[in-house]
C-alpha cells in the first residue's frame, strides 16, 4: 500500500478533535526545524513521503504523527534525536478513552457495520454504567475518582451509538463465561444481562454467544473488532495489554473479517443465544 494510500483508508477520523498542549508543542517543533532547514511544506513531504496535507496537520497539532512520520522526519531534519524524543511524551486530547482506543472511537461514529468479538468481558458498547464502573475498579493501578467519572462517561457516550444510528449494523460476539461471572456482584450481573436482552432486541443490533462447550474456535488469537465504512473499506482493530493497532490494510483486514464470519457461524444463534442469556439471568 502506497503512503497515498494508507492516508485515504484512515481519513479524517484520525484528526485530533481536541488537540493536546504535547501535540501542538511537537507540531510547532517540527514546522520550526523545517524552516530552518529552508524546505516549504510540499518539499518536507516530499521527504518524509507523506502528503502536504499530513505535514500541515501535524504542524498545527491537529493529527498524532505515527512512528513512521516521526522516523522519517527526524532524518530529514538533523537527526538530532530530539523529534523522536519528545514523540514519547504526546497525548491527546480526549478524555476518558485509552490513547491507543482514540482513532477507532471515532471510525465507531462513521462506520455503517461494527462488529466485536470479545472474550474478556461485555463489548464496551453494550456494558451497564454498573458494569463499566466494576470493570474500571479493577483497573491496576487504579484510578483516580476523575479519571473513574470520565472513562465511565466515555463509555456511555460511545454507546448512544446503537439507538442514534439504527442504519448502522452492529454485531457481537462473547464467550459465555463472560456472561456467567459476575464481575460487580450479582445485582451487577443481573442488571447487565438485562441491558444486554434489551440491545438484542434491537433490529440493528446482533448478539451472539460462544458457548463454553465449543470443539472449533476461529478466535483464538484474542478480541477483534471490525468495520466498515460508506466506501465499502473494511477496517479492524485489535488490542492487547496497553496497545491497540488500527488496521487498514485491505488484505490483512479480510483476513480478519473472514475470521469473524467463521466466528459467527460457530456461535449460537441469536435467538439461542437470547434463551441462555435469559437461562443464565434466571439462575442468578
Amino acid at each position: 500500500m502506497t503512503t497515498d494510500d494508507a492516508e485515504a483508508t484512515t481519513g479524517d477520523y484520525e484528526r485530533e478533535p481536541d488537540p493536546s498542549d504535547s501535540l501542538r508543542t511537537f507540531g510547532a517543533v517540527v514546522q520550526a526545524l523545517r524552516a530552518h532547514a529552508g524546505l516549504s511544506r510540499a518539499e518536507f513531504g516530499e521527504q518524509v513521503r507523506f502528503s502536504k496535507h499530513t505535514v500541515e496537520s501535524v504542524e498545527l497539532g491537529r493529527r498524532m504523527p505515527d512512528d513512521v512520520f516521526v522516523e522519517r522526519a527526524e532524518q530529514a531534519l538533523g537527526n538530532t534525536g530530539a523529534l523522536r524524543k519528545a514523540s514519547t511524551h504526546l497525548t491527546r486530547g480526549e478524555p476518558g478513552l485509552a490513547a491507543w482506543f482514540r482513532r477507532w472511537a471515532r471510525l465507531e461514529k462513521v462506520a455503517v457495520s461494527l462488529s466485536t468479538y470479545e472474550c474478556r468481558l461485555v463489548p464496551g458498547l453494550l456494558q451497564s454504567e454498573a458494569y463499566a464502573r466494576a470493570a474500571f475498579d479493577n483497573s491496576i493501578p487504579p484510578p483516580s475518582d476523575e479519571q473513574m467519572e470520565a472513562q465511565v462517561a466515555a463509555r456511555m457516550d460511545r454507546q448512544r451509538l446503537i439507538r442514534e444510528r439504527p442504519n448502522t449494523s452492529f454485531s457481537f460476539v462473547m464467550e459465555e463465561h463472560i456472561v456467567r461471572r459476575r464481575l460487580g456482584g450479582t445485582e451487577v450481573t443481573q442488571g447487565q444481562l438485562e441491558d444486554i436482552l434489551d440491545f438484542a432486541q434491537l433490529r440493528n443490533v446482533s448478539v451472539q454467544i460462544m458457548p463454553i462447550d465449543s470443539v472449533c474456535h476461529a478466535g483464538l488469537d484474542g478480541p477483534l473488532a471490525l468495520a466498515e465504512t460508506t466506501d465499502g473499506r473494511r477496517l479492524a482493530y485489535s488490542e492487547g495489554q496497553k496497545n491497540g493497532r488500527l488496521i487498514a490494510d485491505p488484505a490483512e483486514a479480510a483476513v480478519l473479517h473472514q475470521r469473524y464470519a467463521t466466528l459467527r457461524s460457530q456461535a449460537l444463534t441469536p435467538l439461542d443465544s437470547v434463551g441462555l442469556l435469559k437461562e443464565i439471568r434466571g439462575a442468578l
